[in-house]
């Protein structure tokens, strides 16, 4: 399987809803079974919360603050960050081109 990054970029936002009134900032990119690829990129509030299952960010460009369970840390381009099933995080501040691969898997609940 491949997947591009540009067609995806291209694609946000995507649909508007109430957590996310600029639009969704992720698209689908892959899946196989319990695994699944998103590119997210994030603009103004980032109204994201716990997942059911571990996940993984690699931040491809652009900076932010992440924030993982009130601990704040600066992320930037190169940067990998793994976020525990049901462990609150978001990002703030995220710079204008701010873009970031996201990886799901494992079990609901995760692998703890």
């Amino acid at each position: 399987m491949k997947v591009s990054l540009g067609p995806l970029l291209a694609s946000l936002p995507r649909a508007t809803s109430d957590k996310w009134p600029g639009g969704e900032p992720f698209a689908d990119a892959l899946a196989h079974g319990t695994m699944s690829v998103e590119v997210f990129a994030p603009r103004g509030k980032d109204a994201q919360e716990p997942h059911t299952q571990d996940e993984l960010y690699f931040v491809i460009s652009g900076t932010a603050q992440f924030i993982h369970e009130a601990k704040r840390m600066s992320v930037a381009s190169g940067d990998a960050l793994f976020v525990p099933a049901a462990d609150r995080h978001h990002f703030e501040e995220m710079s204008d081109d701010f873009v970031t691969w996201v990886v799901f898997w494992g079990p609901q609940g995760g692998e703890r």
